[in-house]
């Protein structure tokens, strides 16, 4: 069965993030996944996944001023130099944590600009990959639903995937977020097979709810026997909102027969 990661910008939410990372260590995970954690020193994060004998796994690039609407910067013409620097602190703050991968978050394009956008992704990505692979680290794309986040980059799996192949880097994978891929396009077990090659992570949460995996239209069961067949050794990243208290919502382990 496939390995669960605990994605602590949503698990515990009303812990400060150490803490978070004690509360998952404690419920039995073996890895976790961080939004933005860069107020907590990488040093502190670090020593806590020691502790808890937990492994770090990714992290997301800065999103921008969340407060003019931005939610990334890697697709945002005129801002590329906002988005190296982003960059930058990921692969500095991974250093420091242990992490070894970095959502490379795209951003909310303005309308008129989408042809724009994607030649400034592309150099973007090119140059952000030069920087990460010598250090080890592995890139994530991530397309969101335009339900959730009209005006995103890219909300389609052959989005990134074209993008992946334009830059063509090696250390350049895509993020597989079972939520977002069945609220965008459904499809997913074919879809799993058909990007499985460039696949770098995957994540799970309820549709349309995005609460614990155990209701609505996605029959994870079969989403996890489908990444035993077709092989798949990533980890499969916790990224719902819990119906309430973190801790009693894992009964969904027990409801659909795995376990951490």
């Amino acid at each position: 069965m496939p390995r669960f990661s605990a994605n602590l910008g949503f698990l515990w939410p009303d812990r400060p993030l150490l803490a978070r990372i004690d509360a998952a260590g404690n419920a039995g995970f073996k890895a976790i996944e961080l939004h933005w954690p860069y107020e907590v020193a990488a040093s502190k994060v670090k020593a806590v996944c020691a502790k808890t004998r937990v492994t770090l796994l990714a992290i997301n690039t800065a999103v921008g001023d969340a407060a003019k609407g931005d939610f990334g910067l890697g697709a945002i013409p005129g801002r590329e130099a906002e988005f190296q620097a982003a960059v930058d602190q990921s692969i500095a703050y991974c250093l420091d944590s242990g992490a070894t991968m970095i959502h490379c978050m795209a951003g909310v394009v303005p309308a008129g600009k989408r042809d724009a956008a994607t030649t400034v992704f592309a150099d973007n990505l090119r140059s952000a990959a030069a920087k990460a692979g010598p250090q080890g680290l592995d890139l994530l794309l991530e397309p969101i639903n335009s339900r959730d986040k009209p005006g995103y980059f890219y909300s389609t799996l052959a989005a990134a995937a074209d993008m992946i192949e334009r830059v063509g880097a090696p250390n350049i994978r895509l993020m597989f977020d079972v939520y977002h891929v069945a609220v965008s396009e459904g499809d997913v077990l074919k879809k799993l097979e058909r990007y499985l090659p460039i696949i770098g992570h995957v994540q799970i949460a309820a549709v349309p709810s995005r609460a614990e995996p155990d209701e609505g239209e996605v029959a994870y069961r079969a989403v996890f026997d489908a990444l035993d067949t077709l092989s798949y050794r990533g980890w499969v990243g916790c990224e719902y909102r819990p119906r309430g208290d973190t801790d009693e919502g894992l009964s969904w382990l027990k409801t659909l027969n795995v376990s951490l």
